[in-house]
């Protein structure tokens, strides 16, 4: 199977939208979209800058896609012991979260007085995954411990293990979906990668032994579309200059 993650162009996160620059960038991102053969199912996140981004691509290739609350942006505030900032639990010092070694571990992070500050983190982070976890399921992957059991039900031919969905999304959310996917905390994901706006990553199942299956990285945050396109990569969400080559 294989799981691929679309982050929204270009935003106005004031009105939820795309900006001009984040239109040019779907549009680029649609032709790319409308090349890819055999794609089992399109997703969604509920929120305005996602939809505008699918909307293009879910044109070119005569499709609609499902939305989930889930899959919406994890904009859970915290406020930040540095600086002060109430916002997104991310964009945190690096002399602050890389001194807690709690922070790198797939469960320990949850104890860290910063992430249980608000109430509905947790749970919504909890609910990510729960939701993530059921739709995989709907494909004949069950999560047992830190991998997934295949239903040889629903694997009973060869197109079952080939379905490929395409989740159009945010940052944040993409990082906690591969934090579960993984096995691994999210801090070091939501502090250590940039995924440009429309930038593609996809994981695909290793199956090499009976039943069993584990997701990997093969491609993150790949611009590809917008550099042959003559589109100059966003930075948005990010505090340096993207390479532009």
């Amino acid at each position: 199977m294989r799981i691929i993650f679309i982050r929204h162009g270009d935003p106005n996160y004031e009105k939820d939208c795309l900006t001009e620059k984040g239109v040019r960038e779907a549009k680029l991102l649609a032709k790319r979209v409308a090349k890819w053969e055999n794609i089992t199912q399109f997703y969604c996140s509920p929120l305005g800058r996602a939809k505008e981004t699918a909307s293009y691509s879910l044109e070119a290739v005569g499709r609609e896609a499902i939305t989930y609350e889930w899959m919406k942006e994890f904009v859970y505030f915290i406020d930040d012991p540095v600086t002060g900032r109430h916002g997104v639990p991310w964009d945190l010092m690096p002399a602050y979260w890389t001194e807690i070694p709690e922070m790198y571990d797939k469960e320990g992070w949850k104890q860290t007085a910063l992430y249980r500050s608000n109430d509905e983190l947790l749970p919504a982070y909890d609910g990510v995954c729960k939701g993530l976890d059921e739709l995989l399921s709907s494909y004949g992957y069950t999560r047992h411990h830190n991998y997934y059991l295949t239903d040889p039900e629903k694997q009973s031919d060869a197109a079952n293990a080939e379905d490929t969905i395409v989740i159009f999304c945010h940052l944040g959310v993409t990082c906690i979906m591969l934090s579960h996917l993984l096995g691994i905390s999210p801090v070091p994901l939501l502090h250590g990668f940039y995924l440009a706006p429309t930038s593609v990553t996809i994981l695909a199942s290793e199956e090499r032994m009976d039943g069993n299956a584990i997701f990997r990285v093969q491609v993150m945050g790949d611009v590809i579309h917008l550099l042959t396109g003559g589109e100059p990569v966003s930075g948005a969400g990010y505090f340096t200059e993207p390479f532009q080559r």
